[in-house]
């Protein structure tokens, strides 16, 4: 292994936490006539952070701190965007007020932690903002009733690589965070999402959702069913993130669509379907061409394959319904996951041009 793939990757900053660090500096701007730079936060869970500031403006009405956001190692969409936090004084009483400006997004649909017509700020930004006007507010003896207007530099454009527009979030990204700290690669953020989008469903009576692990599974989906687009979640390789809050959560049916390697993944039980993560047991393969009653070579040389596609094309030659086997063991897969939750579960197995190769459907038994 080289030292490239040893090396600890590097931990990164929320958009929170950076827009944070801007209201903070530009208060202390608006108070004093100065900018801290560069500016400390205190984090949600203990400990501070440090960060410089971009660019600055001050004036007799208002104080503008622009943060370079560092997502660290992480693949995030937002690393590197320009988070501007302009702070202006409300009269007293008013407490503090968020406002979303350019690139920051505007909560449309219930069953977000924010409610409709709001800034998408989430809770703990928005009182990691509260805290640290109040330092400031005590360290100068003045009040803490301000609005703070966040904007992030080409946030519309970012938003549309996210699932904001789904879960009816317009007009640009999400202020999140709930440490403060990006961790590399921990995928938290992609499995909150996916609990969003189950609230949200829920929040409007949605009786039947889909989740699909990519663009063509999901297109299958679209094909079959006039879904609203908050049924559709972004469910992608997280099939436990997904199953395991519909537990909790349930909704009335649920769609699952997939490609013939993930889902065998999930019907093997594994619940992180990335090929990092987990891998086909061609065992497994195997066996499911005995239930087809595949000839003996074709077992045999599945032992042997390089990849689940190439199971799954020789299946498809001799005309065996591979597909469907895998579909029904895949939904005895989900249903052992969601145990006694209340959901009926129907299963696709897709091709990469969205065509389905074979199904288990709502009524089928397993």
């Amino acid at each position: 292994m080289s030292i490239a793939e040893t090396k600890e990757l590097r931990r990164g900053w929320t958009t929170g936490a950076c827009a944070t660090a801007a209201a903070k500096a530009a208060y202390a701007a608006l108070l004093t006539g100065r900018f801290p730079d560069p500016v400390e936060i205190t984090l949600p869970k203990g400990g501070t952070a440090s960060f410089v500031l971009t660019r600055h403006t001050v004036s007799a009405e208002e104080a503008s701190a622009t943060i370079t956001k560092d997502a660290g190692d992480d693949p995030d969409v937002t690393h590197g965007a320009l988070i501007t936090s302009t702070v202006r004084l409300l009269p007293k009483g008013e407490g503090v007020r968020f406002k979303a400006g350019q690139g920051v997004g505007t909560v449309t649909l219930p069953g977000l932690p924010i409610p409709p017509g709001e800034p998408a700020i989430n809770p703990v930004p928005r009182q990691m903002m509260t805290t640290a006007i109040g330092e400031i507010a005590t360290l100068h003896d003045a009040p803490s009733d301000v609005e703070i207007e966040i904007s992030i530099e080409g946030g519309a454009a970012l938003a549309l690589k996210t699932m904001n527009p789904r879960l009816g979030i317009v007009e640009g990204l999400s202020v999140l965070g709930t440490t403060g700290i990006v961790r590399p690669f921990s995928c938290a953020s992609w499995i909150a999402s996916i609990h969003r989008g189950v609230d949200v469903a829920r929040a409007l009576g949605l009786t039947h959702v889909a989740g699909a692990t990519g663009s063509s599974s999901e297109d299958a989906v679209r094909a079959r069913y006039d879904l609203q687009e908050a049924a559709y979640l972004d469910m992608g390789d997280f099939a436990g993130g997904l199953l395991k809050y519909l537990r909790s959560h349930p909704v009335e049916k649920l769609t699952l669509a997939g490609g013939f390697a993930k889902f065998s993944k999930l019907a093997q039980g594994e619940m992180d379907l990335h090929s990092a993560r987990s891998s086909v047991d061609f065992a497994f393969l195997q066996d499911l061409l005995k239930e087809c009653d595949a000839p003996a070579a074709m077992i045999s040389a599945a032992g042997s394959a390089n990849t689940a596609k190439e199971v799954l094309d020789r299946s498809l030659q001799a005309g065996l319904g591979l597909s469907d086997a895998l579909a029904r063991r895949t939904k005895r897969s989900v249903l052992k996951i969601l145990k006694d939750a209340p959901v009926s579960v129907e299963i696709l197995i897709t091709d990469r041009e969205g065509n389905v190769l074979g199904e288990c459907g709502f009524d089928s038994e397993a």
